[in-house]
């Protein structure tokens, strides 16, 4: 009996087994995830790692090269800012927005791209001449026109701005889904039995058009990140002051080859975790859709 018991692997290690076995069968993009993992615990645990408080002033410390002392590691601005402070508080600002922004045009989004997929005819028309003139702007310039008439810099407005700019790419994609969905048997035998349209597309199409919809998200948040901080790059996005990544980088152009480092670590956060999204983005797209699955 010893023996077997001995012999018997126990349920535990089974089941980190099978983990690791599925984590192996799905190519897991590990240094995107690593990178994405470090930007959310910095952007929810920021009061906690930040070092000094990212709003303090500190002349007697100002323009401190980074790695000269251990107490300002990446260095401090001209008005004795810590870095790397900032750039933790601004993963939080990045993050938020990119949440909050990408949360609201994917509802509103699919939502018209679903009744416009459903529905055809002048409805589908009249929804996609709208996307088309949505997605024909060029971006930034629609998300200024916004903020301008939102009344200017503030998270609130760029966040009006960023899901205005996104909405139509979640109407565009859910809509081609639900052109397909919407033909199946089970949709038809909805409609048979006399369930209202309402029903049909929040229980029946819908859950089938989830998958699509986030992998837009994946593949836009790089996009919203780089949209938040071109816009407060510009002086219309984050307010001054504001530990932002885009802040950063605009207060740091004009010093760029004395202070440097005031716009090259806020640049190379916003590079690194733009890269990160996209490629976890394209995995998971790949993931997700098994049209573009690849044969494993």
């Amino acid at each position: 009996m010893a023996t077997q018991d001995l012999a018997t692997p126990a349920p535990a290690a089974n089941a980190a087994t099978r983990a690791l076995q599925k984590a192996r069968e799905l190519r897991l993009p590990w240094v995107p995830l690593i990178i994405l993992a470090l930007l959310m615990v910095a952007a929810v645990f920021a009061p906690l790692l930040a070092p000094h408080n990212p709003e303090q002033l500190n002349k007697r410390d100002r323009e401190i090269p980074p790695f000269q002392t251990g107490n300002f590691l990446l260095g401090t601005d001209k008005s004795g800012k810590d870095i790397l402070s900032r750039l933790i508080f601004g993963a939080r600002t990045s993050v938020f927005i990119s949440l909050v922004a990408l949360g609201t045009g994917a509802v509103i989004g699919s939502s018209i791209g679903v009744i416009s997929g459903y529905y055809g005819g002048r409805v589908d028309i009249v929804l996609m001449r709208l996307v088309d003139a949505v997605l024909g702007f060029p971006t930034v310039l629609l998300a200024l026109i916004i903020v301008a008439i939102a009344g200017g810099a503030g998270i609130g407005n760029v966040i009006v701005a960023v899901a205005a700019t996104v909405w139509a790419r979640f109407a565009r994609q859910a809509r081609g889904e639900v052109l397909s969905i919407k033909e199946r048997d089970f949709v038809t035998l909805a409609i048979v039995a006399g369930v209202s349209p309402p029903v049909i597309m929040w229980r029946h199409i819908f859950p089938n058009v989830i998958n699509t919809v986030l992998i837009v998200i994946s593949l836009l948040v790089g996009q919203t990140i780089l949209l938040e901080a071109s816009l407060s790059f510009l002086g219309v996005g984050v307010p001054p002051g504001d530990p932002a990544w885009g802040i950063m980088v605009s207060e740091g152009r004009d010093q760029i080859f004395d202070i440097w480092w005031l716009a090259l670590f806020p640049g190379l956060a916003i590079t690194i975790v733009v890269m990160a999204m996209n490629f976890f983005g394209d995995w998971l797209r790949d993931t997700l859709d098994p049209r573009l699955r690849r044969t494993r």
